[in-house]
């Protein structure tokens, strides 16, 4: 899998720990091993700039997703689609104030905002209760095990 990873944050990130998130919910949802992804870390100006373009909404938020060939989840037994899955913008300023709420550490929750802009881009969504309750709970599943593993 091709994962690049880059902070442009300011703020100190450990890429590599991010590169093996990705990889392992990638391989854990059988995406094709070729697919392309990247994280990227920024500021909260420059998240505000691509809320504002993209989503239309005034301010920073904390991850944006960016799916390219809209990639979906594989099934075990059958060929993976290849492609280019897309981009995850983190905004580490607005993930270190919901983490201070949440009561956990600023890179918990990058990891968790990651496996949730991740599924994002294989099109799992949270509009509706059922969808919120499915996409929450597989993203849980797979940063509890990324790090039991770790």
């Amino acid at each position: 899998m091709s994962i690049e990873v880059a902070n442009e944050s300011g703020h100190e990130v450990a890429e590599e720990e991010f590169a093996a998130l990705a990889r392992y919910v990638l391989e854990q949802l059988h995406v094709h091993p070729q697919a392309e992804l990247s994280i990227l870390f920024v500021t909260t100006d420059v998240m505000s700039e691509l809320h504002e373009k993209w989503m239309d909404e005034p301010g920073p938020t904390d991850v944006l997703s960016f799916p390219m060939d809209e990639l979906r989840p594989g099934v075990p037994g059958e060929p993976p689609v290849e492609g280019m899955l897309g981009d995850v913008v983190l905004c580490p300023e607005v993930a270190a104030a919901q983490a201070k709420a949440a009561g956990h550490s600023t890179a918990e929750e990058l990891l968790l905002l990651t496996t949730h802009g991740i599924l994002h881009l294989l099109g799992f969504d949270h509009a509706e209760p059922e969808e919120e309750k499915e996409m929450f709970a597989l993203q849980r599943k797979l940063l509890l095990t990324f790090l039991a593993e770790r």
